[in-house]
């Protein structure tokens, strides 16, 4: 299976050690094609020297490519939304996973598509335990 995650990198990088963890945990069910995500010395400034027309082809090639997206919505992103809304007209299934936060409320957009599967989360044991209940569905 190819998983396409999906996490802020140029809105902000304060949840790479969450994606590190998600993406490490995703490697159980199959080839994550944007494992770089997770990379806790990526800044929202490296780029590795790729011109933006570059990163979006290639990240828009790889998500055709993808079986399944998960996104990690809880730092609001546009590229996150970009992402998660390709997906969706391309019918490849969407998980949503959130840390709910106090005076924060996650986008209607999201939570709002009952299209797209959405679970918050408060540790990293509960994602392990999200994914896997929802690559089970998947695999079944």
């Amino acid at each position: 299976m190819k998983i396409y995650f999906a996490g802020s990198v140029r809105a902000g990088r304060g949840d790479a050690g969450i994606y590190y963890e998600i993406i490490r945990h995703l490697k159980k069910y199959g080839e994550v094609l944007t494992e770089h995500i997770g990379d806790k010395t990526l800044s929202a400034e490296d780029d590795s020297g790729l011109t933006d027309a570059s990163i979006h082809d290639r990240d828009m090639e790889w998500l055709q490519a993808a079986d399944v997206l998960v996104a990690e919505v809880t730092t609001p992103s546009l590229g996150v939304g970009y992402e998660i809304g390709r997906a969706f007209e391309n019918h490849i299934p969407v998980y949503c996973l959130y840390a709910p936060q106090k005076g924060k409320r996650l986008s209607a957009m999201i939570s709002g598509n009952k299209s797209l599967t959405l679970s918050a989360y408060r540790s990293v044991e509960e994602l392990r335990t999200i994914l896997d209940a929802w690559f089970t569905t998947l695999i079944a």
